[in-house]
């Protein structure tokens, strides 16, 4: 992989392939150096995750960046929703969610020597970038590492990664995917 000079390295937790194709293209032009970190335990069923980890794969592979694969543990997801199963989306569950993930890639951030870290997350539309802002910008001020927000789904951003993913022919879910939004 080729060095960019001069680019900060990010950790861009990477919730699947289609919401990332633009926040890796934003944040290159901005002066980042991204690494794509693919860690959602919250993917239901097992086949489901390796369609959107394969797709993944292919967009890191595109753009010529460094994926890490984070491990599948559905189980850290459902002990963090526990007692929240019946939470409307949007709701309490997926707080625990966001909360999850963005603690453990603020954790793979640590490993990796990188001191910021950002999530492709907030570019859906259905998803609320105050509030994942305000959990990743909490769970890093207690850790000493930075926490980019930026809303990726300004300036068109949400028709930009949608048209990357159609142009590259990548793996299009139907739904957010935890067990809990399939209905």
């Amino acid at each position: 992989m080729e060095q960019r000079k001069n680019n900060k390295k990010i950790l861009l937790h990477a919730c699947c392939a289609i919401c990332s194709g633009y926040p890796i293209q934003y944040l290159r032009d901005n002066g980042y150096e991204p690494v794509v970190y693919f860690y959602n335990p919250n993917i239901y069923p097992q086949d489901e995750y390796q369609r959107r980890l394969e797709a993944q794969r292919q967009l890191c592979k595109h753009y010529d960046v460094e994926l890490v694969e984070g491990e599948y543990e559905p189980d850290d997801f459902f002990n963090a929703a526990a007692g929240l199963e019946d939470e409307p989306e949007r709701g309490l569950r997926c707080d625990k969610c966001f909360e999850l993930r963005l603690k453990n890639t603020l954790k793979k951030a640590k490993e990796l020597g990188i001191d910021t870290i950002t999530t492709s997350i907030v570019i859906s539309p259905h998803k609320n970038y105050s509030k994942i802002t305000e959990i990743g910008t909490k769970l890093c001020g207690a850790e000493n590492i930075n926490y980019l927000g930026i809303d990726f789904k300004k300036k068109d951003g949400f028709l930009k990664t949608n048209m990357i993913s159609r142009e590259l022919g990548l793996y299009r879910q139907n739904y957010c995917g935890c067990k809990f939004s399939i209905r």
